[in-house]
């Protein structure tokens, strides 16, 4: 994870390729606490973050939209009461690139660093 944590996103741009299977098969191990699910014919990476309470998952919401701001990459992002669901792909290409693994691992980190602790 260490690896993909240290890189920074690069612009993608409609037409850019998906990653492929190879790719998702080196990418995907690094942030074994994510699945792949398809939505409307789209995979994404996504995962859900346990709190105690709303005020936690509300902070960790934040956290995460500042780390999407200056990645300039954006997750979906469902906070409730004790949870909070992340969900990365690339909406211009309209699937997974290498970018989502980036930010999962990324988020990852914040987890680990910010996830129970109060803001």
């Amino acid at each position: 994870m260490e690896e993909l944590t240290s890189r920074s996103c690069e612009p993608c741009r409609i037409g850019a390729p998906r990653a492929t299977l190879a790719e998702i098969e080196i990418l995907k191990p690094q942030v074994p606490d994510w699945k792949i699910v398809t939505r409307d014919d789209v995979d994404q990476l996504e995962r859900v973050f346990l709190f105690d309470d709303f005020a936690g998952a509300l902070a960790f919401t934040r956290h995460v939209g500042e780390l999407a701001e200056l990645e300039g990459h954006h997750p979906a992002l469902l906070t409730e009461w004790g949870r909070v669901t992340v969900r990365w792909w690339t909406h211009k290409i309209g699937g997974l690139h290498a970018n989502d693994f980036v930010m999962a691992a990324k988020t990852d980190r914040l987890w680990a660093e910010k996830g129970s602790a109060p803001s």
